[in-house]
């Protein structure tokens, strides 16, 4: 590893936010409701005396209900979890950390059926096995899904269904429509806790204070940094921007996958964009210029079914030589009664919109849609933070490496959670992560106005997007550091808050893009086209330090065999 190299750039250790007014507390605090925080916090409740849940909508709101395609796991007595390590080592271009894959792919299957234990209704054949699919970058089929294209939406729902079975129980405790703020942090620099602003009566309303022997951050991704993204509106990266403000190190933020097929809606269209699920072409659909060219033909061995990263670069290609804005995804083939009922969901929101998947070629074009990296964390989950433990999208395990393997991600979670959960009881049952009181926040504090969002996403999606430049980076750079200076055009309250932490993650994702001179995965150099080995196979690391300025580091990952 290389020694921490300082940069220009400086982040502050706190957001502008009154004193907390209220304070509550419990063993372990679990931010977020999707596959990650939930399934933490239900494994938790097992073995510990009281868990507080904190979600910043409401439980139904977490970003694994708008997983289409499905999870991945070998099922199939034809697969195994050696060929899974495989095929997710190569979609991961060099850069993924092994042992986390090795655990991902064999402790997987055994979660995916616990699962189903619980209550997740898979797609199920006539002999009533679990129905597989294939998705880009798969060579195997592997992949569950439920209700045809609503697989996200049937674990979260088998998964608050569970939850609500305890809800009662007086040892777990549920605080929706809450936002964190920042992480608490003793006077040993260990994580105790967390300020929420809950739009509630009474007590509850406003900023209070939430303390814990650990701290599980599981509150999804970034997409919101951009203009176009598959992501909901609540994915404003709201746990990597504490994590960093704490002192906590990300990793490989500079690997952002953009998903190669969102239905195109015109220019100018902002926000979540829908998703047309790669699982459309693993049953057959594939992509076509406005010529009605197959392009994908010839680029990869798999074509269509390419790693996403390959794919979208492809299209990004075939758009710069034709001067047009999108291509097209030809399902036309398929009949209208397999699409409609293998995906109901993605077939009716088309309609909605005035296309027809049975009878029209769909435009679609890339958009951000899942960030490879976020708070580094070990094997159990532990992040650099005594504390802090991070699960799901916004951590980085190292499975994903340079560009995530289709639906890895909601098996990441299930896998992950699972052993944040048992690490945290062990340590807790051998009386480690003792309750502690939070030291007074240091330095200036950070907070830019609402309205400031629209320049974020606009110079994130112009400089930091699906294709980047040394120029292009540093007119970001400039962007962003002039919104940082403007400070505050409002009251603080949680737009203002969510628009400051867009653009502490645009900075660090920036800072880090402008460093790795190649192309890997996610992250596309236009002045650096080929993969450097010799120089990137590893992980960028970013840590604020104690007086507010951001170092980076570089850590190589062995060479791998990906032939």
């Amino acid at each position: 590893m290389s020694e921490p190299q300082p940069t220009g750039l400086r982040i502050p250790g706190h957001l502008v936010a009154p004193d907390p007014g209220w304070t509550t507390s419990a063993d372990v605090i679990v931010v977020g409701s999707g596959i990650a925080g939930l399934t933490t916090a239900l494994r938790l409740r097992q073995r510990v005396d009281r868990v507080l849940l904190v979600t910043k909508t409401v439980l139904s709101e977490g970003s694994t209900q708008w997983a289409q395609g499905g999870i991945a796991a070998a099922l199939d007595p034809g697969d195994s979890p050696e060929e899974h390590l495989h095929d997710t080592l190569v979609a991961g271009c060099g850069v993924c950390d092994v042992p986390a894959v090795t655990a991902l792919v064999h402790e997987g299957p055994a979660r995916v059926r616990e699962l189903v234990a619980l209550g997740a209704e898979f797609d199920r054949d006539d002999e009533g096995e679990l129905k597989l699919t294939r998705e880009g970058g798969h060579h195997k089929d592997r992949i569950a899904h439920a209700g045809g294209d609503a697989t996200g939406k049937e674990i979260s729902r088998a998964l608050i269904a569970a939850l609500h079975r305890v809800q009662d129980d007086p040892g777990i405790e549920v605080i929706e429509h809450a936002l964190v703020v920042d992480l608490l942090k003793d006077d040993d620099s260990r994580v105790c806790g967390v300020t929420l602003h809950v739009i509630g009566e009474g007590q509850m309303d406003g900023v209070g204070a939430a303390l814990a022997r650990a701290v599980v951050l599981a509150t999804g991704g970034l997409g919101q940094v951009y203009s176009a993204t598959t992501n909901p509106s609540v994915a404003t990266g709201d746990g990597m921007a504490a994590a960093l403000r704490a002192g906590a190190t990300l990793a490989d933020v500079e690997f952002v996958q953009f998903h190669p097929t969102v239905l195109w809606l015109g220019e100018g269209a902002s926000g979540q964009q829908p998703l047309i699920s790669e699982a459309v072409r693993g049953e057959g659909a594939y992509l076509v210029d406005g010529d009605g060219v197959r392009f994908m033909e010839g680029v990869h061995p798999l074509a269509d079914l390419a790693p996403r990263d390959v794919v979208s670069r492809a299209i990004a290609a075939r758009l710069r030589e034709s001067g047009a804005d999108h291509v097209f995804l030809d399902a036309r083939h398929l009949g209208r009664e397999f699409l409609e009922k293998r995906f109901p969901s993605i077939v009716a929101r088309c309609r909605e919109l005035g296309f027809d998947p049975a009878t029209d070629l769909l435009p679609v074009a890339p958009a951000q849609h899942y960030a490879s990296g976020g708070v580094r964390t070990d094997l159990n989950g532990r992040s650099s933070l005594a504390g802090l433990y991070a699960c799901g999208e916004v951590s980085c395990t190292g499975v994903h490496g340079a560009n995530r393997l289709a639906s890895n991600s909601l098996l990441e979670g299930l896998v992950f959670a699972h052993r944040i959960a048992d690490d945290i009881s062990a340590r807790l049952a051998n009386g480690e992560l003792p309750h502690a009181k939070p030291a007074g926040a240091q330095g200036v504090p950070a907070l830019i106005g609402a309205d400031s969002r629209t320049i974020v996403q606009s110079a994130m999606t112009r400089g930091s997007g699906a294709v980047r430049s040394a120029e292009s980076l540093a007119d970001t750079s400039a962007v962003l550091a002039t919104v940082a200076a403007t400070g505050p055009a409002q009251e603080p309250g949680p737009r203002s808050w969510e628009t400051t932490n867009l653009l502490h993650v645009g900075q660090v994702l920036t800072l880090a893009a402008r460093l790795r001179e190649e192309t890997r995965g996610g992250h596309l150099r236009s002045d650096f086209t080929a993969l450097d080995d010799p120089r990137w196979r590893g992980h960028t690391l970013v840590t604020r330090g104690a007086d507010g300025r951001v170092t980076t580091t570089f850590e190589p990952v062995p060479e791998q065999d990906l032939t």
